[in-house]
């Protein structure tokens, strides 16, 4: 009941606000508690590995689309369920469902070998093995942080990182290459990110930045290894509850939800060469460029050289293009 108690208390200063020592408090015994965290482990299966379609035919709020070795997989987030197929332009109700024992999972990340999926209401990580014929899961971290939104692997450290979007922890995550099992090495944290709404990272050679958050107002860039603060740049407050960055060519292109308020009809997708050009509102809109209904630009993927935008509050929800000399072309709604 202590756990679930602290939270609650978060979850009311995020609301109403707090003082700095009611923070501090809350803080301090928050960490302790979120530090032990439970491991299920699963047996595999001695049957034949079987899969259930799945049976919606549109998805609820798709949040993510990558492609793991040969297949791809999705986050149907409000739908609850991972699906996965060996075809992205398939109708919908042939993919397969991999789980549905998650509470509006948000991304998936994968080395090959196995597969990490936020289970983000539950505060969990979930871990699922490639046996061959197919995946199963094999672990669970229960208590992982709060509300881990993002998660992803880096190929240069062998590395899986998962993002805490409430505490400002980031878990990282190794496979014993031997057995496979998968473990914690180190969880690292940036305090001023505590109660800070911050829905994604992205790793760019040995930096790490984080997007705004709608109560905080500023990207972080930081140390990948240590999370070092190296720098941070300012961002108006239309713009402020960002979603996710990506660097394409010359670019980065910033999706946003909210600004400031929480407001949703901000939502838009902006782009800028310069971070620090940002603070002065100088930035370029390119949500129109889509020719799509405006909805909620959520994250982006890159496969195979052509780009996945997760789009949500609209019945367009997933959203493919190019980009070529900076320009968007090739826009085409899959689902």
């Amino acid at each position: 009941m202590k756990k679930i108690f602290l939270m609650s208390i978060l979850t009311f200063c995020l609301l109403t606000g707090c003082t700095a020592s009611t923070q501090e408090e809350i803080q301090t015994e928050s960490v302790y508690e979120w530090e032990s965290i439970d491991v299920e482990t699963k047996d595999k299966p001695l049957e034949p590995i079987t899969y259930e379609k799945n049976t919606y035919d549109t998805l609820n709020v798709a949040t993510y689309v990558t492609k793991i070795a040969d297949t791809y997989f999705l986050a149907d987030c409000y739908h609850n369920q991972i699906l996965f197929h060996d075809k992205l332009t398939s109708p919908i109700t042939e993919w397969k469902v991999l789980t549905k024992d998650v509470n509006y999972a948000h991304t998936i990340a994968g080395d090959g070998t196995v597969l990490l999926i936020d289970d983000t209401d539950n505060n969990r990580i979930v871990v699922f093995e490639n046996t061959g014929e197919g995946y199963v899961q094999t672990l669970a971290f229960d208590g992982v942080g709060m509300k881990p939104h993002f998660v992803q692997y880096d190929e240069k450290r062998q590395t899986f990182y998962a993002w805490s979007s409430i505490t400002g922890e980031m878990y990282y995550f190794k496979r014993d290459t031997t057995t496979n099992d998968v473990y914690i090495e180190k969880i690292l944290k940036i305090d001023e990110l505590f109660g800070v709404y911050v829905r994604s990272f992205t790793i760019i050679g040995d930096d790490i930045y984080f997007v705004s958050g709608h109560n905080n107002e500023k990207i972080i860039r930081a140390n990948a290894d240590t999370l070092e603060i190296l720098e941070t740049y300012p961002v108006p407050p239309e713009i402020a509850g960002m979603v996710q960055l990506v660097k394409i060519q010359d670019y980065f292109y910033l999706t946003v939800s909210t600004d400031n308020q929480e407001n949703q009809d901000y939502a838009t997708i902006v782009r800028t060469k310069d971070l620090h050009s940002l603070a002065n509102g100088e930035y370029e809109d390119v949500y129109e460029k889509f020719g799509i209904n405006r909805g909620t630009p959520y994250y982006i993927t890159e496969i195979d050289g052509r780009y996945y935008m997760a789009h949500h509050r609209t019945s367009e929800n997933i959203v493919a293009f190019d980009v070529w000399n900076n320009e968007i072309e090739n826009v085409e709604v899959l689902y």
